[in-house]
């Protein structure tokens, strides 16, 4: 529509009232059409003649177009909708279509919504645009009902209306939908269009249908860059790296040029398969092409260096960028916690909330993993009273990862407590507090919670009989476990390594060696480690040296590099008292050069940990903490205590060496302990390595002495001692 404009006179309009505007209007002038009169920011000097008149025709969509595309705030979309409507442009199907895409642009999409709704007539674009809105915004819902709705009015999508569409069914999951619109992408004659489905590639894989997502992209005649981009990224989202890494291989063979977005879910990949070489290849091949400070890259580079045990590498990254999002901390937090810098990702966590940085339930669940590693139960506390007050109080997976957190840090009935205020509790809250109860050798308990389990509905899976079976294992209930274990199939659940290893456990603990064997050779899949490991732990137990040297070689065959499979032959051998023996394993180790790793133990004292070693005089309180542990010793003499000497001089997986007995680590922690609580306050101590036979009797007697209890969690368990008793019953 072109108007030609006459200037009558240059005058200047009473000012408009004050507001904030981004827009830098010229000298206000006036001008008339036939039937209006109105006034215009666009500047006309250029096309004035000396005498004051305008000499071209003006047209006013192009020009109005023009203010939509540079508006930057709400009240210069008011004004063009106003100037709209006074010049009767209210009609124009591309001006609104326009007005409804910037002001979804600029965050506006319940303006949008309404420019839309006063259009009497919409046009696919107009649909378009406002379908594109909801689905840019993240409002996935109101897309799906917005194509729905321009259906019913009869309007044909088209190529640019799919891709939206399948962008919100992906974000909703919801997969009958996306199905249907796949439908209607044949029926409206789309099949070959590569953009649309590109988009249908991406919403199989993000609903994790990716055999149909690749049925689709084998299909493409033609594939962009977005295409492999949209499978790669979708078989590395679905857990399976490694026909991501070869459809990438594919792709680069085909000489296909990736960008920053497929290199994202390579990395991810090469990080999910833990091949930090190649993934190094590929951070040196994102440098070449000069995509290194692509944040999304940084990120990926940042959680594949630090899950890979690269924290310094991965700090680096972190420490480099101006402003890392809430994925960076999460990519940082986690890797600290999965590589024992566990107080690292707690300090991160600290300093993310005193800078008032966003944090998402991803960020929650990587801190509480962190403060389970620690084992503070007062952190546990803090941790627990933070959530609280947060808007993730009620999340699921939020609560299910502090009944693991409790359980870990010595209180499984404050573990209990989160348990029972879940209202609807799913498979993996049950789970995570069978564990917990068996963590704690508590299998009665875990039991009890498995039979509530099934009287809720609720199917169990492997991770629940897994827990069942530990809890039976710590509590030497055999007659159970084996019942548990034979349940399994009842719903379809075929044992892994770890469930025959648990039963391999509690048969050979509980004596029966050749019932454990037998159970062994009759096995469907592969003995693996732990199986192996389960049987020579137990023939340690029983001296039982010629099964356990047989387990022992399975064991090398499987991982020659493992210290812990030549500790535990050693510790047989030394059980048998075959000293000669001992030497020789001593000296494999030397010549493999694996060194045993060097126990502690930890002891939290008003929240805060301290750390000792075997024979500790680093302590500012040594001489009072070896005063601390004389007294204990007499005393220990006066009741009758017997060391046991075979677990100081030859057991290899214990704190042997030429200290004493008492000097133990846990020992040195139980000493300051004393003499920094009051009388009756509980000790919790946290033990890198398995408690030793005489540490373990020892602390039953001092328990009662002192009239303490004391929580001391070691590599497998948790044991509360108290009167002189311990929780696990002496079957550890």
């Amino acid at each position: 529509m072109a108007v030609s404009l006459t200037v009558i006179k240059r005058v200047s309009l009473l000012p408009l009232p004050a507001k904030p505007f981004l827009f830098q209007f010229p000298l206000p002038f006036s001008f008339t059409f036939p039937n209006h009169y109105c006034s215009s920011p666009l500047n006309l000097d250029s096309y004035f003649s000396d005498d004051h008149t305008l000499h071209f025709t003006y047209d006013s969509e192009t020009f109005f177009a023009s203010l939509i595309d540079n508006s930057t705030h709400k009240s210069h979309l008011n004004q063009i909708q106003a100037q709209l409507l006074v010049l009767g442009f209210q009609a124009s199907a591309f001006l609104i279509t326009k007005l409804v895409n910037c002001s979804s642009n600029l965050g506006y999409i319940s303006y949008a919504r309404q420019v839309f709704d006063e259009f009497t007539d919409p046009n696919v674009f107009l649909w378009n645009a406002i379908v594109r809105g909801y689905s840019k915004h993240n409002a996935f819902a109101d897309a799906i009902e917005m194509y729905c709705r321009m259906q019913h009015m009869g309007v044909s999508p088209d190529g640019f209306t799919f891709p939206h569409v399948l962008k919100a069914c992906s974000g909703l999951a919801a997969l009958e939908m996306g199905r249907r619109v796949h439908c209607q992408v044949f029926r409206h004659g789309f099949e070959s269009d590569v953009f649309v489905q590109n988009s249908l590639v991406a919403f199989y894989a993000k609903c994790g249908r990716v055999e149909r997502a690749r049925i689709v992209f084998d299909g493409l005649g033609e594939r962009s860059v977005v295409s492999w981009t949209s499978i790669i990224s979708g078989y590395a989202q679905n857990g399976q790296s490694l026909e991501a890494l070869r459809i990438f291989s594919v792709m680069r063979k085909l000489s296909v040029r990736p960008d920053w977005i497929v290199l994202v879910s390579v990395l991810k990949a090469y990080t999910d398969v833990e091949d930090l070489g190649q993934g190094r290849s590929v951070h040196g091949c994102l440098v070449k092409m000069g995509l290194e400070f692509e944040p999304d890259l940084v990120i990926s580079l940042t959680a594949m260096y630090a899950k890979s045990g690269q924290v310094m590498v991965a700090r680096s990254f972190f420490d480099n960028m101006e402003r890392p999002n809430a994925m960076m901390w999460n990519a940082m937090m986690s890797g600290y916690a999965k590589n024992g810098h566990a107080e690292k990702a707690v300090e991160l966590f600290r300093e993310m909330i005193s800078r008032s940085i966003r944090i998402d339930s991803i960020t929650l669940r990587s801190a509480i993993s962190a403060c389970a590693q620690v084992g503070s139960l007062e952190l546990a506390k803090w941790m627990n009273d933070y959530i609280s007050k947060s808007e993730y109080r009620n999340h699921v997976f939020v609560n299910t990862a502090l009944i693991d957190m409790y359980a870990k840090c010595g209180s499984v009935d404050f573990a209990r407590m989160v348990f029972d205020r879940i209202p609807n509790k799913d498979v993996v809250v049950w789970s995570a507090m069978i564990v917990g109860y068996g963590l704690h050798g508590r299998g009665r308990e875990a039991i009890d919670v498995y039979y509530s389990m099934q009287q809720a509905g609720v199917v169990p899976n492997d991770v629940t009989f897994l827990g069942l079976l530990t809890a039976c294992n710590h509590s030497g209930l055999v007659h159970e476990g084996w019942e548990l274990f034979h349940r399994m199939r009842d719903y379809g659940i075929e044992p892994g390594n770890h469930h025959y290893s648990c039963v391999v456990d509690l048969l050979g603990r509980a004596g029966q060696l050749e019932q454990a064997y037998d159970f062994i050779k009759k096995m469907p899949i592969e003995p693996g480690t732990s199986v192996w490991g389960a049987l020579l732990s137990s023939c340690k137990i029983h001296r039982n040296v010629a099964l356990g040297e047989y387990a022992a070689e399975k064991l090398f065959s499987l991982d020659p590099y493992e210290i812990g499979h030549y500790v535990q032959l050693s510790n047989l051998y030394a059980s048998a008292r075959l000293w000669d023996r001992v030497a020789q394993v001593r000296v494999l180790m030397r010549e493999k050069g694996l060194i045993k790793g060097l126990g502690h133990s930890l002891i939290e004292i008003n929240g805060k940990l301290q750390v000792f070693h075997v024979g500790d005089k680093s302590h500012p309180r040594s001489k009072e903490i070896y005063e601390e542990l004389e007294s204990l010793g007499r005393r220990l003499k006066e009741a009758g205590f017997v060391p046991h000497t075979e677990s100081v001089l030859h057991d290899l997986n214990y704190e042997e060496t030429e200290e004493t007995l008492c000097n133990h680590s846990e020992r040195l922690a139980i000493a300051y302990g004393l003499i920094c609580t009051a009388p009756g306050t509980t000790l919790r101590i946290t033990k890198n390595l398995r408690a030793c036979v005489n540490c373990h009797a020892a602390t039953k007697l001092i328990s009662k002495l002192v009239n303490r209890e004391i929580v001391v969690r070691d590599a497998k368990r948790f044991h509360h001692f108290k009167d002189g008793f311990c929780s696990c019953g002496d079957y550890w």
